[in-house]
């Protein structure tokens, strides 16, 4: 698998909460990060329908606009009562005329695994997708998971998007009540990033 020479990169995230873990992340791997967001870049449409095309869209869009390689996140919430929703579609579920509010997003979730008549546990699965896109066109994909279901009320206020009603498997508190360094090792992002660190970080 081709190596991540180059010093910088770009995360391709207008989203302050992915990129805060992300720089987290490689911050020991001595590159230099700068977001598509402080380069001015509009968003991509995401127009796939798989976590790993749109983590494609994104990072090949930022690798040709920066002339430098790219790394895509494209992440969100299966719910099994809900047939694996919303799936690709989790930030969709947030949005509102004034900007995303996972607050609601959450609240619908809750409210269609109530109407599905499914009953508890309500397992679930947080999936993340990484893509390290280069400007010649080259890419590298790597998908992590964190299993676990989903509770109501919502508990914790740290995390960000559905972390307040994600129970992790092994745990009893959800990734909102956690802090960050005992929820950072459990995450799909982690897991999604330990692949992508083996494959094209280390030798």
């Amino acid at each position: 698998m081709r190596k991540l020479i180059e010093p910088k990169i770009v995360i391709a995230t207008h989203n302050m909460g992915k990129l805060k873990e992300i720089q987290s992340l490689i911050h020991p791997f001595n590159k230099t990060c700068v977001s598509a967001g402080e380069l001015g870049f509009d968003e991509p449409e995401e127009t796939e329908n798989t976590f790993v095309g749109n983590a494609k869209i994104k990072a090949h869009y930022a690798a040709k606009q920066s002339g430098l390689p790219a790394l895509s996140d494209d992440s969100g919430i299966m719910v099994s009562a809900l047939n694996g929703a919303p799936g690709v579609y989790t930030a969709d579920w947030a949005e509102t005329p004034a900007g995303r509010d996972f607050d609601i997003a959450m609240q619908r979730v809750w409210n269609e695994v109530q109407s599905s008549r499914a009953t508890a546990p309500f397992t679930a699965k947080f999936v993340c997708t990484l893509c390290l896109a280069w400007p010649d066109g080259e890419d590298a994909i790597f998908e992590g998971v964190a299993k676990g279901h989903v509770v109501w009320p919502k508990r914790g206020r740290n995390g960000f998007g559905f972390d307040p009603m994600f129970v992790p498997n092994g745990y009893d508190i959800t990734f909102g009540e956690m802090l960050p360094e005992q929820k950072q090792p459990l995450t799909h992002r982690a897991h999604a990033f330990s692949l992508f660190v083996s494959g094209c970080l280390n030798d």
